[in-house]
C-alpha cells in the first residue's frame, strides 16, 4: 500500500536545517521530515507545507541528519574499558594482555555489553552499528544470538558479524588456545549464523556478515574459504587490515607479501568487503583497493591511542574507496561516540592533508553514506530521502556550546561541542528522546554490566 501523501505517523518540523546527505547534498532550511511505517515518506523546506501527522515534533533550533552508521566495533570490550596499563602497548602487546580477560565472556555478559554499548552509541546519534565479535570461548554459549537479542530489545539497527580466530599462540598467532576453533567448525558456525539471523528484506533490522578477526589470527585457508562462503551466501566480509607496522611486518614474514596482496590472493579484494583501520596502504595499494571497490572503516581514536598512525582517508576517498567511521572497541577507543569519531576524523584529515582537505560535510557523508556503503546499504540507510529508512539524528545547536555559531549548522555541529543527539530515531521510533534513552531497562542493564565487568577483570 502506498503511503498517504497528506498524512504521516511522525513529523519532525521547523528544523534550522535538514541535511539529507543525498547525492546532491541537498540541505533544507526550515526543513521537515515525514515518516510512516518506519520509512521516510517525504522531506521539504520552509516553503513546502508538510503533511498532517499523528505525532508532530518541533525541532526548532536543531540540525537534522541521517542517523550515524558505526562500521567497526567490539561491543564486548566495554567490559574491560580503560583497563590499566593497556594504552602504553602497541596492538600486539595490547591484544595478548587482554585475551586472558576476554576468555571470561558468556551469554549474559555479551547481552549486557551489547545493550550498554549500543545505548552509548544511540546517545551519540548512531542508529546502525556493526559488531565484530570474534572471541568465542568454548562453553560460553550463543554469544552472537545474545548480542542480537540485546540490539532488538533496545531498538537499534544491527549488523553483527560472525567473527572467528583459528590461529592460536601455539600456531604462531596471538590468542590462547581456548578462544580459537578449527577452520571447519568456524565455517559451519558462520553458515548457521547467516541462516538463523540474516534478514535480506528491505529495511531489515538485522543483517550478518562474516569476519575472520585478522590475517594474524586465522589461517590462510580460512580467509579463502570464508570469502567463498560469503559469495555463495551473498553476505558481506569484514576483517582488520593494514592496521600498524606490526601488521605489515607479520604479513611480510608469514605470507611473503604486504597486506593488500594477501587480501587479493585470498579472494577478499571485492566489493562485498569492508576492512577496519587500513592505516598503512601505500599509494599503489590505495589505487588497487579503490579499483576493487573495497570499503574502509576509519577508526581515528583507536588508531591514535594504540599509536598505529593516521589513515590516509583523503587520498583513499579520492581513489574511489568508500570510507565510513568506526568507534572500535571500548578497550582501545574507550569512548563509543560516533560524534567524537566524526570530529576526530575531520581534525586528523586536516592535519595530514591540509586544512581544506576535509570539511564537516565530507565527514558527515563518511559517518552516514560512507557507512551505508561499508554495510552494503547505500540509499537505504545513511540518507534522508523518500524510501529510505527513518533512521534520524536530531542535534540541538543552542546554549553556550553553540553561542555565535549562526552561519552554518553543519560546520557548527562538528566544530563546536562536544555534543550528543537530542533525539535518535530508528525505524521511526525514538531510542533517545530529549537527550535521554527511552528504554526503561537501562539502569538494570548497567547494574548487570558492572557485575560482569568486575568478574571479568578480577577486581
Amino acid at each position: 500500500m502506498m503511503p498517504d501523501p497528506d498524512h504521516c505517523d511522525l513529523l519532525l518540523h521547523r528544523a534550522d536545517l535538514v541535511a539529507t546527505v543525498d547525492g546532491a547534498r541537498t540541505e533544507l532550511r526550515g526543513g521537515w521530515v515525514a515518516v510512516t511505517g518506519g520509512m521516510v515518506t517525504a522531506v521539504g523546506g520552509a516553503g513546502e507545507p508538510p503533511p498532517q501527522a499523528a505525532e508532530a515534533v518541533d525541532v526548532g533550533g536543531c540540525l537534522v541528519t541521517p542517523g550515524l552508521v558505526n562500521t567497526h566495533h567490539h561491543l564486548y570490550q566495554n567490559l574491560t574499558r580503560a583497563y590499566p596499563g593497556m594504552t602504553d602497548k602497541p596492538l600486539f602487546g595490547w591484544l595478548t594482555s587482554l585475551y586472558p580477560l576476554w576468555r571470561g565472556l558468556d551469554e549474559e555478559s555479551v547481552y549486557a555489553s551489547t545493550f550498554v554499548g549500543l545505548a552509548e552509541l544511540a546517545l551519540s546519534g548512531c542508529t546502525t552499528s556493526t559488531d565484530h565479535l570474534y572471541v568465542h570461548p568454548r562453553g560460553a554459549g550463543d554469544l552472537l544470538g545474545a548480542s542480537i537479542v540485546a540490539a532488538r530489545d533496545l531498538g537499534m539497527r544491527f549488523h553483527p558479524t560472525r567473527g572467528s580466530m583459528s590461529r592460536s599462540a601455539k600456531d604462531g598467532g596471538l590468542p590462547p588456545d581456548d578462544v580459537v576453533a578449527d577452520d571447519d567448525e568456524i565455517l559451519a558456525a558462520s553458515e548457521e549464523a547467516v541462516s538463523r539471523h540474516h534478514d535480506r528484506s528491505p529495511g531489515a533490522m538485522v543483517r550478518v556478515a562474516l569476519a575472520p578477526c585478522s590475517p594474524f589470527s586465522v589461517t590462510e585457508r580460512l580467509m579463502t574459504a570464508t570469502a567463498e562462503l560469503a559469495e555463495r551466501l551473498d553476505v558481506r566480509l569484514h576483517t582488520h587490515f593494514a592496521e600498524n607496522a606490526e601488521d605489515d611486518a607479520f604479513s611480510l614474514a608469514t605470507f611473503g607479501c604486504r597486506p593488500t596482496e594477501y587480501l587479493e590472493r585470498t579472494g577478499w579484494a571485492t566489493s562485498r568487503t569492508w576492512v577496519a583501520h587500513c592505516v598503512r596502504p601505500d599509494d599503489a595499494e590505495q589505487r588497487r583497493l579503490g579499483a576493487a571497490e573495497v570499503s574502509v572503516a576509519h577508526c581515528p581514536s583507536s588508531n591514535l591511542i594504540l599509536g598505529s598512525g593516521i589513515a590516509p582517508v583523503v587520498p583513499m576517498r579520492r581513489y574511489g574507496i568508500s570510507v565510513g567511521l568506526g568507534v572500535d572497541g571500548s578497550s582501545s577507543a574507550d569512548s563509543g561516540s560516533m560524534w567524537l569519531e566524526a570530529r576526530q576524523a575531520m581534525l586528523l584529515g586536516k592535519l595530514r592533508d591540509g586544512p581544506a582537505s576535509l570539511t564537516a560535510r565530507d565527514v558527515l557523508e563518511m559517518a552516514t553514506e560512507g557507512g551505508a556503503d561499508c554495510l552494503g546499504r547505500r540509499g537505504e540507510i545513511g540518507t534522508l530521502v523518500p524510501g529510505s529508512v527513518a533512521d534520524i539524528a536530531v542535534w540541538r545547536l543552542d546554549g553556550p556550546l553553540y553561542a555565535g555559531a549562526v552561519a552554518d549548522p553543519v560546520e557548527a555541529w562538528l566544530r563546536c561541542g562536544p555534543t550528543s543527539a537530542w533525539h535518535t530515531i530508528v525505524a521511526g521510533r525514538f531510542v533517545v528522546r530529549s537527550g535521554a534513552l527511552v528504554h526503561p531497562g537501562v539502569p538494570e542493564a548497567l547494574r548487570l554490566h558492572t557485575r560482569h565487568a568486575i568478574r571479568i577483570q578480577g577486581s
